[in-house]
């Protein structure tokens, strides 16, 4: 198939094959699934870890998980910043400047941890 239509026809046979794909598919589906599934005793219920749950489903999560988390993202971000400027270092042309530059961002970092430090906030209870 040439000329100008051709290319839609092509994308119309790529269509139309889909859709049959599609329905046979689900039509094979219909054709071998079983017409009354077996639903034994407990099928239903809940499942975690292979014991029965126990209570309701509404748990509370406590913030520090939130704060041990930003902590990660923080100091992987630091991780992130840390490993090209460990690279271009070595370059010609960064020299004190870029050292400063970096030990100021560090210092930052290191404020954070040293107030989450003395807040208590990493401490586990």
């Amino acid at each position: 198939m040439g000329g100008y239509l051709g290319s839609y026809a092509t994308l119309g046979l790529l269509l139309a094959a889909s859709v049959l794909f599609f329905v046979v598919a689900f039509s094979a589906n219909r054709v071998l699934r079983p017409a009354r599934p077996a639903d034994p005793p407990g099928k239903r219920a809940s499942y975690e870890c292979g014991l029965d749950p126990v209570g309701g489903d509404w748990a509370q999560m406590q913030i520090r998980y939130y704060v041990y988390a930003y902590l990660y993202v923080l100091f992987a971000v630091e991780a992130v910043f840390l490993f090209p400027w460990a690279v271009v270092f070595d370059r010609p042309g960064f020299g004190l400047v870029t050292v400063a530059e970096m030990g100021i961002f560090v210092a930052v970092l290191a404020l954070g941890i040293l107030y989450a430090w003395r807040r208590n906030i990493l401490r586990w209870t």
